[in-house]
């Protein structure tokens, strides 16, 4: 996951293969609420990891639910059997809609019974999502509900410590057309006190049915039948009680599946876009999001369990529907209307207004940074696309928080006009989807060249390799240290019992031998450690004697020839940032920032000397500046690619400078450039 503040997307050309897609949120936290209320274990396989869900859990949690987990994709619920074992708790949920609503009901109608009394809070965005017309709901039954702040906005308590009756005699009222929530938590909470039939009518239009199915059908899995009359009146049988059905797999996202079927759409590709872990026979309503994209002109076919998307008319066929079924994944219908011909309207979708951010206000201002003319309502958007390829434009896409903002408005990387797309806070992915950007990253090919790369060079001990992984860690962009390929090969030469020693590999035949080995190394780099041959090699690596070897492996032109398109292809979205010796010089010579970090040679032997004491090793500073000033004059002087500043290098002399004032100046660098 991203947790920089901004991600920029270089412009993207294409995109094929397939995709994984992570649990659904709607299923999920339904799921762990009814496993909780229930009698028994309840083995839950394919849960969705994400912000949303861990609120779940550790609420459940603190409320005594015991919290299994068997495996990444496994968890286990111990149910409490609608018998409360905790009876005095805060519970903070974020702003997971899905968690606090279901909960609210559910605690109300137990605290309220068993005499208990809890607090439901949030982050602040939260606290201006409404939940009056389910408080009021509940309290028309005796539920004990006190507004906490704003009447009708959470924060909320619940229950007042003494046991209360509550009277089901009579049909239980609740608005449908400000959130389908309202109905799914009265629905997932009645049963726990349905001693007689209980009947709850909705007033008004009920939005967002589709997910009224996923309710109904999960009661169902649990032991619960609810009976429908229409889309008005739901009726539970007296003495209903919740059942483990033992195990359970949650399906995937039917919203996320939105992204990547609108990629499919979108992006030319001779392979097309393959989604699996959600497919034609889905119980979620979303997946009629496939039928709007077939009416823009996508090509889909599917599976029970999978999805197979190509792109079909281009531009795209602007369309005019009504999304009520699709409340959530029509958000990409918007995205997908910039690479439309003629002018799409999204409508009776006024339930954007309250999720995580006014979507409609969101939605239509971020369009219009792109060049999209757009129409807003109080229930309906209309967007027309830029009139040309010029009249696109870009500036940085804010996310209000919001999930679905940053995932739909990605798709932006593919305008016509090739310009860079800036996501602010792209974190907030992960309430749904935390590897969202790797997922659509691994699909995609940028423009060619058109992948940032920042140039870090510089002599031993200058700091290159801390100041780069760092400025890498900020943008979110990848990390190539050079210096550890070179540092590689010498490992696997004394693997291979090759000596590299300055007189073997005088030797032109010795050298060839080195460098045939380095063109067959697999290495592959994670946050905290580096793997030669499936190997972790990250201690072997660091050893002074390491350094050694990588200096004079490096000034071997087969071993070099090896290198360079082993890290050239570390080029990838969103982009990368290299040091090394040679890599504005040689590697990656068009990269727009090119930095040459150096120090004074006693100024670097001084941070060897207290880097190998802080590890516990014995060093003498006289000695490692001897061998500084040896190194810097054999890197200076080689034959092949010397170390010296590309001509258009920026030079940043750190002697006295701060790691963190470093990365600070390379950022305004790097921010000078997108500027340019």
């Amino acid at each position: 996951m991203f947790n920089t503040a901004f991600l920029d997307l270089p412009p993207l050309a294409s995109a094929g293969g397939t995709v994984q897609l992570p649990g659904s949120k709607s299923i999920s936290n339904r799921v762990l609420l009814l496993a909780a209320l229930s009698q028994g274990h309840t083995d839950i396989y394919d849960l969705l990891a994400s912000d949303d869900t861990h609120v779940m859990l550790e609420a459940l949690k603190t409320l005594g639910c015991s919290v299994e987990y068997v495996s990444t994709n496994h968890v286990r619920i111990g149910g409490m059997a609608g018998k409360l074992i905790t009876k005095e708790a805060k519970l903070f949920l974020g702003n997971a809609g899905t968690a606090i609503r279901p909960l609210c009901a559910a605690l109300t109608v137990l605290a309220t019974t068993q005499g208990a009394s809890f607090e439901l809070s949030g982050v602040a965005r939260m606290h201006e999502r409404p939940i009056g017309d389910l408080v009021n709901a509940l309290r028309a039954i005796g539920g004990v509900v006190t507004d906490l702040g704003k009447p009708g906005f959470p924060p909320l308590q619940l229950g007042d410590g003494a046991p209360h009756t509550l009277d089901l005699s009579k049909p239980i009222q609740v608005r449908g057309d400000v959130s389908s929530q309202f109905l799914t938590a009265l629905l997932m909470a009645l049963p726990l006190v349905a001693e007689q039939d209980t009947v709850i009518e909705v007033v008004g239009e009920l939005i967002s049915k589709p997910y009224i199915d996923i309710t109904v059908q999960l009661l169902a899995r649990f032991g619960v039948n609810v009976q429908r009359d229409g889309w008005q009146r739901f009726t539970i049988q007296a003495g209903a009680r919740y059942q483990s059905p033992g195990s359970i797999y949650v399906e995937a996202d039917a919203s996320s599946a939105s992204y990547f079927i609108a990629l499919g759409a979108i992006a030319p590709s001779d392979q097309g876009i393959t989604v699996q872990g959600v497919g034609l026979d889905s119980i979620q309503g979303d997946i009629r999001f496939v039928e709007a994209a077939q009416a823009m002109g996508a090509q889909v076919s599917g599976t029970a369990n999978g999805l197979h998307i190509q792109r079909g008319a281009w531009p795209l066929i602007a369309i005019d529907l009504d999304c009520n079924h699709i409340p959530d994944a029509a958000m990409t219908l918007a995205v997908m209307a910039l690479y439309a011909r003629g002018t799409t309207t999204l409508r009776n979708i006024a339930s954007w207004r309250v999720k995580e951010t006014d979507r409609l206000h969101a939605m239509s201002a971020e369009l219009r940074k792109l060049g999209a003319t757009v129409d807003e309502g109080d229930d309906y958007i209309s967007i027309t696309p830029p009139a040309s390829t010029d009249a696109w434009t870009t500036a940085p896409i804010a996310t209000y928080d919001d999930h679905r903002m940053a995932m739909c408005l990605s798709l932006a990387a593919f305008n016509p006009k090739q310009l860079s797309t800036r996501i602010n806070e792209p974190h907030c992915v992960a309430k749904t989807f935390p590897d969202y950007f790797e997922a659509m990253f691994a699909l995609s090919t940028p423009v060619a060249g058109r992948v940032p790369v920042i140039c870090i060079d510089g002599p031993t001990a200058s700091g290159k390799g801390t100041l780069s992984q760092l400025v890498a860690q900020a943008l979110g962009y990848a990390w190539l240290d050079s210096g550890a390929l070179y540092r590689l090969v010498g490992v696997a030469a004394d693997l291979a019992h090759l000596s590299t020693s300055a007189e073997a590999l005088a030797q032109p035949a010795h050298a060839q031998a080195v460098g045939t080995l380095a063109a067959a190394m697999q290495v592959r780099f994670d946050a905290h450690a580096v793997y030669l041959d499936g190997a972790d090699v990250s201690a072997a690596i660091r050893t002074e004697a390491a350094g050694m070897t990588a200096s004079r492996v490096s000034a071997l032109q087969p071993v070099r020839d090896a290198l360079t398109a082993l890290q050239q292809g570390f080029a990838k979205a969103p982009g990368l940032v290299a040091d090394g010796r040679d890599m504005g010089t040689v590697i990656f010579p068009d990269a727009p920032l090119k930095v040459f970090l150096t120090a004074s040679a006693e100024q670097r032997a001084q941070r060897r000397y207290k880097q190998l004491i802080s590890k516990g090793n014995s060093a003498n500073i006289d000695i490692l500046l001897a061998d500084l000033k040896e190194r810097d004059a054999r890197d200076m002087n080689r034959a092949h690619a010397p170390l010296k500043p590309a001509k258009d290098a920026l030079l940043l002399d750190n002697t006295g400078v701060t790691i963190e004032q470093s990365v600070l100046q390379v950022l305004a660098w790097w921010q000078g450039k997108q500027a340019s």
